[in-house]
């Protein structure tokens, strides 16, 4: 009888907690650079130092961690709160790393595009056609392809890194911040979509 007014009491509680989950746009930001250096063939390049810059981070980060989760526990079993949840926008899937494969596997093909200028990325953090005329005839239907295959993953992308992270309503908000980082993070000469939809070089 005693285990079962425990139990009671128990559920009781946890029944009286609600927990907000709030979209984590820092973490998300770093899934995002992440991502992006691996199309884009830059994560190889990192030297030793940021390699161990990266390390220092994580280990930083580490108390972090243990106290949202001590602050988590004892928020359960004293009063009723909103917590905001912890999610890993590290996590992924076989369809997440299929994508990111596919994606820099095209991406060669349509960086000299970006650098002459003929593509841009979108405010939806998609690939555009900013100027075809810069794009030889013979390869014009090849790169049109390419572009739209590019963007399917992209899409699909944001999709199934929201679903890894058990949050499909989060997708606008990870596209959101992969635009974001994207023009952060153009190289010089290549161009991009404004809020107003016109084109701006970087």
């Amino acid at each position: 009888m005693k285990h079962m007014l425990n139990l009671t009491v128990f559920v009781l509680l946890a029944a009286c907690v609600t927990i907000n989950v709030y979209f984590p746009a820092a973490e998300a930001e770093e899934a995002a650079d992440r991502i992006i250096d691996e199309v884009r063939g830059a994560s190889d390049e990192s030297t030793p130092a940021e390699s161990g810059q990266s390390q220092l981070k994580e280990q930083q980060r580490e108390p972090h961690r243990l106290a949202v989760i001590a602050e988590r526990i004892l928020m359960l079993v004293t009063t009723p709160a909103h917590a905001q949840a912890q999610v890993d926008f590290n996590a992924s899937s076989p369809a997440v790393r299929k994508l990111e494969g596919s994606l820099k596997q095209r991406f060669p093909s349509l960086l000299p595009h970006y650098q002459s200028g003929a593509l841009g990325l979108t405010q939806e953090a998609l690939v555009a056609i900013r100027d075809r005329n810069l794009i030889p005839l013979a390869e014009r239907n090849k790169v049109l392809q390419l572009v739209a295959e590019q963007n399917a993953d992209w899409n699909a992308l944001y999709r199934e890194t929201a679903k890894a992270n058990g949050n499909p309503g989060w997708e606008q908000d990870i596209r959101n911040t992969f635009t974001k980082r994207n023009i952060a993070k153009l190289d010089q000469g290549w161009y991009y979509q404004s809020a107003d939809g016109s084109w701006k070089k970087k």
